[in-house]
């Protein structure tokens, strides 16, 4: 009597472990064509290979555009950084990574509280001042 409780017991829960296991149809890693517009507006290649140099100016960068820098991590690659806007909160992650032997790949995600920011001007307007300080860095202008 006792192995029959333990038989049902463990089907029972056999049932519902392979019941809990059934996929939902959730899209969560399905990549849509949008996603693949996002990252390029998102991207930008800067022919140097110093990424020292380019945290640097990153973070100067930030700072510049009213954001108190988190965090900045020179193996990873990545600073984050925020500021208010109005009642909101805006986030911005840059990460910077080799491409090839002689271009850096800086990539940048801002998010307004928990919404990404998708607008192709705010990332624009990023990049046009990381070219604008690179620029002085380069010509060692403060």
């Amino acid at each position: 009597m006792k192995s029959l409780k333990n038989n049902y017991l463990i089907c029972l829960i056999s049932i519902f472990a392979i019941c809990g296991c059934a996929t939902t149809g959730n899209k969560a890693f399905k990549t849509s064509e949008s996603q693949v517009e996002l990252r390029s507006i998102q991207t930008r290649a800067f022919d140097m290979t110093d990424k020292k140099l380019m945290m640097q100016t990153v973070i100067s960068t930030l700072q510049d555009l009213d954001f108190v820098v988190r965090k900045a991590d020179l193996i990873l690659g990545s600073v984050t950084g925020s500021k208010f806007l109005g009642n909101a909160v805006v986030a911005m992650t840059v990460t910077i990574r080799p491409r090839g032997e002689k271009q850096l790949l800086v990539r940048v995600n801002a998010q307004i509280g928990i919404r990404s920011v998708e607008d192709a001007e705010t990332y624009q307007d990023f990049f046009n001042a990381l070219g604008k300080a690179l620029f002085l860095a380069a010509h060692k202008v403060d």
